[in-house]
């Protein structure tokens, strides 16, 4: 297993399991369940002991594997360094030993066989990868100077496919040439990646190349963060020359050319999502585009940034729940936490984000108090 040798080098100081100040949990897993084998150190301990035949595979330690959102606290917050870096990447090379043993939870196996099967976790038809744009005049990519890239979640979740919507109706009227694949986007990978299926990974970022290359594309902006991270992190891996930004960073360069905005009379509250965020150090563009907004009261929560508490969808959980829900849970707390600071509006940039936060505020009985709305949604509602 990649990264075997620096397995043992944890000692289990507990840091990796708080966010910079130290003030509370920001773990996902271990938030919810309390026990040190969910967090980092203990996770780590655990995959060591696994590969020395200590630990025989079971429900509990797949649960525990697969539990790891992904979301980078730890590398933010653990103190050796040498292996700080790598502390996900482990986790994520762990999963790929298990799915060489065959051992993946029925949640993953399912996950992995739908994208193999249907070409995204819905189940749904290439065909209807655009639907999400009925209605709607949406170019398809031929020669513009922009791929936009919508991702599965973009493609067929509800909340998803609302922020797609919103997002492609600000391109255009902000004058930015795009164009879109439709049954021809490929999914991204970046669960398949983090799940630990590397050759699946490996097919879908050949086929995405292959029409890259014949399209010519070279500049593409993500709708999702978690697309952003496997074209800007992974791809170049697979050789490929693509250039890749985030919504939000494109919106940032237009954003401050006089735009004609009324004031929106929101109190806005802001959710880092990781894969923007910790991944890839993006912190400054979605404020930058709130901050153009008149009217807006702006209040950061306590955790913020690079210490950010993630909304537990990262690594996986999304579709596969290794986690768990309840009042414990990453989304619910977050959404306390947004509550908290006297905002109506917590704002989002990450489909994901946009589904686990929409859904806790209904389990947390804020509606009506706390409306989880995309960044780009709100720039429209200005420009409305």
């Amino acid at each position: 297993m990649e990264y075997r040798e620096l397995l043992h080098r944890c000692f289990r100081c507990g840091w990796c399991k708080l966010p910079s100040d130290f003030s509370d949990i920001n773990c996902p897993a271990y938030l919810m369940h309390r026990f040190e084998s969910f967090a980092s150190g203990g996770r780590l301990w655990l995959i060591d002991a696994w590969l020395n035949g200590a630990v025989q595979t079971s429900e509990r330690f797949l649960r525990i594997l697969y539990s790891c959102a992904t979301c980078k606290n730890c590398v933010e917050t653990c103190g050796v360094p040498g292996i700080k870096e790598y502390l996900v990447d482990m986790v994520i090379a762990a999963r790929e030993e298990a799915v060489n043993r065959g051992v993946i939870p029925p949640a993953v196996k399912d996950y992995f066989q739908n994208i193999y099967n249907w070409g995204n976790p819905y189940k749904r038809a290439r065909a209807e990868r655009a639907d999400w744009a009925a209605g709607m005049d949406v170019p398809l990519y031929t020669d513009q100077p922009f791929l936009l890239y919508i991702g599965d979640e973009g493609s067929f979740d509800e909340a998803g496919a609302r922020m797609s919507r919103s997002v492609a109706k600000l391109f255009s009227r902000l004058g930015i040439s795009y164009g879109i694949l439709g049954e021809r986007e490929v999914s991204d990978g970046n669960e398949v990646r983090t799940m630990g299926e590397r050759g699946l990974f490996d097919y879908l970022a050949e086929e995405s190349l292959g029409v890259f290359s014949e399209l010519g594309i070279t500049d593409i902006i993500t709708v999702s963060p978690h697309s952003y991270n496997s074209f800007r992190n992974y791809f170049p891996r697979e050789g490929s020359p693509i250039n890749a930004r985030h919504y939000t960073q494109a919106l940032a360069g237009e954003i401050g050319k006089g735009l004609p905005m009324k004031k929106i009379g929101r109190t806005v509250t802001y959710h880092d999502p990781c894969y923007l965020g910790r991944w890839n150090g993006e912190y400054y563009a979605p404020r930058t585009v709130l901050a153009a907004i008149p009217g807006m009261d702006f209040r950061e929560m306590d955790r913020n940034g690079a210490s950010s508490l993630c909304c537990g969808g990262g690594g996986g959980n999304f579709y596969s729940d290794a986690i768990g829900s309840g009042p414990d849970s990453a989304a619910r707390a977050r959404v306390r936490e947004a509550a908290a600071t006297g905002a109506d509006t917590l704002a989002v940039s990450c489909p994901v984000c946009y589904k686990m936060l929409d859904d806790a505020v209904k389990d947390e009985g804020l509606e009506g108090k706390l409306e989880v709305r995309d960044v780009s949604e709100l720039v429209n509602e200005a420009l409305e």
